[in-house]
């Protein structure tokens, strides 16, 4: 986790500067003024949930007196939110804070109906909230403003992840609920039939400690996350995004059924205008295909 560096003679320097004593610190932070001067002297660090009061009490940006290098994780965005993993029992609205430990910790994502709650807490967007959860689980994914032209953020947003570890995040991310690495592999092994997955393949994969499959584990690891071994094993960009599509195709579908769609003409003309429109997509490929045009 790259934590923001704590220097206890820059906080002393600060307090001086804006001739506070260590007693107005401690008040506006809520600590005593014995454990402002511990900090000073280095005999003790705060919590990370506490630099934003510190650096608010002494008049300087967060940023510019306790700087972080790399890009923040789950943890990082709530301490600099100000809050402790146990007040997220609060902003989740769950009795334990068990639910953003797991996805700090990298054991478990956050539950769709988690993450509006504590991005707003966290006065991030949901996009940058979902970046940071997939550095909590190893993957370093850079922000959108850092990228070059036509790269793309892996496992977020709308564009598509190269590597397995990325197109693993990514499609966790479409299920309507997280999935632990043993449910993953409980449910690839179910569809196969056989013990193909295991907790800790399935954890080196998303982790990416474990670069390489077989097709066998594709297999499984695709039927788990309801998709097609095709999505790991091509290189081809447009087929991927036509999975990728497809899969949103399916939430928005579902959608529509669970708010009465279906009495709208779901499971009949809305579906035959799909399946029409797919076959006339793969009769015009093929005719391409066969009777390539010359240019």
């Amino acid at each position: 986790m790259p934590v923001r560096r704590f220097d206890a003679q820059r906080l002393l320097l600060a307090r001086r500067e804006e001739n506070l004593k260590q007693s107005a610190v401690a008040q506006v932070v809520g600590v005593s003024a014995a454990r402002v001067s511990a900090w000073e002297t280095g005999r003790s660090v705060p919590d990370p949930e506490k630099l934003p009061r510190l650096a608010g009490a002494v008049k300087r940006d967060l940023d510019a007196l306790f700087p972080r290098e790399g890009r923040p994780d789950l943890a990082d965005l709530r301490a600099d939110a100000g809050y402790s993993q146990s007040a997220t029992r609060e902003l989740t609205r769950t009795r334990t804070p068990g639910p953003v430990a797991a996805a700090e910790n990298g054991q478990r994502r956050l539950a769709k109906e988690y993450e509006e709650l504590l991005a707003g807490a966290y006065g991030v967007s949901v996009a940058a909230l979902r970046r940071a959860q997939e550095r909590s689980f190893g993957h370093d994914v850079p922000e959108p403003d850092e990228l070059g032209p036509g790269e793309d953020v892996p496992g977020g947003g709308t564009t598509l992840p190269a590597t397995l570890e990325g197109k693993i995040a990514y499609l966790l991310e479409q299920l309507p609920e997280p999935l632990s690495d043993v449910e993953v592999a409980d449910r690839g092994n179910s569809s196969a039939g056989s013990q193909v997955l295991t907790e800790d393949l399935v954890r080196g994969l998303r982790m990416g400690t474990v670069a390489e499959a077989s097709d066998e584990v594709l297999g499984a690891l695709a039927e788990a996350l309801d998709t097609t071994p095709l999505f790991f094993r091509s290189g081809d960009a447009g087929v991927q995004r036509v999975i990728a599509e497809t899969l949103v195709l399916r939430n928005q579908v579902a959608a529509i059924a669970a708010r009465g769609g279906a009495e709208e003409g779901l499971s009949g003309e809305l579906l035959a205008f799909i399946n029409k429109e797919v076959a006339k997509a793969r009769a015009e490929a093929v005719a391409h295909r066969d009777h390539p045009t010359s240019g």
